[in-house]
C-alpha cells in the first residue's frame, strides 16, 4: 500500500502600506515632539545644544524608519537646518581660532 502525500506551501507577504490617515499622525506626533522638545535652528547659540538636537532628531528619524517604514520629509528638512547652523557655527569657531 502507498499513501501520496501532497503538501501545499502558501506564500503570504503581508505589506505595511500606511494609510495617509496613519501618516498624517506620525507626522503630527513627531510634530509636537519636536516643537515641545526642541528650538528652532536660528535659535540656538552654541555648539553643544546644536549637536544635542542633530542627534536627538537623528535618532528620531532612525526610529522612525524602522517602527514604521516612514519619515516626514520635513524631518530631513529640519535636520538639514540645524546641519546648516552647526556648520556655520563651526567656520566661524575655525575662523577665530586660527585667524
Amino acid at each position: 500500500m502507498l499513501f501520496i502525500t501532497k503538501k501545499v506551501y502558501y506564500c503570504v507577504l503581508i505589506h505595511n502600506n500606511m494609510s495617509d490617515f496613519e501618516k498624517r499622525k506620525l507626522e503630527i506626533e513627531l510634530r509636537n515632539f519636536t516643537n515641545r522638545n526642541f528650538e528652532r535652528p536660528s535659535d540656538c547659540r552654541n555648539l553643544d545644544q546644536i549637536r544635542f538636537y542633530v542627534s536627538e532628531l537623528c535618532s528620531k528619524i532612525e526610529e522612525y524608519e524602522k517602527r514604521f517604514n516612514y519619515v516626514p520629509a520635513w524631518a530631513y528638512s529640519l535636520l538639514a537646518q540645524y546641519n546648516l547652523v552647526q556648520n556655520s557655527m563651526l567656520h566661524t569657531e575655525f575662523r577665530n581660532a586660527y585667524a
